[in-house]
């Protein structure tokens, strides 16, 4: 079997760029493999084929705004950072951009106006150096801060949209789950994207039990 074989055309213009503005008014898909039928619904419908005595698990992680742009120390080129998994303290294994000019031994820095290359009006939040390459090509990397690293990260970090997104996000709450507890994901688990509060309550009125699991979401997912 060849990857290829699972290549399919997806048309740009059917991908959405931006959240619906309710989540549960999402489109639904509901596929009948007994009587080989297709029914287009939305999602706020799911509840129709929960039966009492049921339990929905959901996948209470939460997506950290990993995504970090910053420079070389010592030449001001522009790096890109994609947290990907925390090693141990504050070292973690990381993609970078580009992977070529960023050996062991190179250090960056993040903050407020440091890609403008406004020295001057720049406010360092973050440093980093790489300690060793790893065979996936990813990097070791260990940061160095004032305060708290998931604080700094809400300020100057981005949410890692999948790439085929290329709208800009303009609420990060929109990609986390109504039910998002844990730090520690690289991306959500998008099919709870569509879930609400409300729509939780009514699946446990009607005696559907909920259960949590934390499971992070790695950037392999892409």
């Amino acid at each position: 079997m060849k990857v290829a074989e699972f290549n399919y055309e997806l048309p740009k213009e059917l991908i959405a760029q931006t959240p619906i503005k309710n989540r549960d008014e999402s489109r639904l898909m509901i596929l009948d493999k007994t009587n080989q039928t297709i029914e287009h619904k939305t999602f706020k419908d799911i509840i129709e084929y929960l039966k009492p005595g049921d339990c929905l698990v959901r996948n209470n992680t939460k997506v950290i705004p990993a995504r970090l742009y910053g420079i070389k120390e010592e030449t001001g080129a522009n790096v890109e950072f994609l947290l990907l998994k925390r090693i141990e303290g504050d070292i973690w294994e990381v993609m970078v951009r580009p992977g070529k000019k960023l050996m062991p031994g190179t250090k960056v820095i993040f903050g407020e106006n440091v890609n403008e290359k406004q020295t001057d009006k720049a406010r360092i939040l973050l440093k980093a150096e790489i300690l060793e390459k790893l065979e996936s090509g990813n990097r070791k990397v260990r940061f160095e801060y004032d305060g708290i690293f998931n604080e700094i990260l809400n300020e100057i970090g981005l949410m890692p949209l999948p790439p085929y997104i290329h709208e800009k996000l303009k609420e990060k709450d929109r990609y986390q789950t109504v039910y998002a507890k844990y730090d520690g994901s690289a991306a959500a688990p998008t099919a709870g994207l569509h879930f609400t509060n409300d729509l939780f309550q009514k699946i446990q009125e009607k005696g559907v039990g909920i259960a949590n699991v934390t499971l992070h979401v790695g950037i392999r997912n892409f």
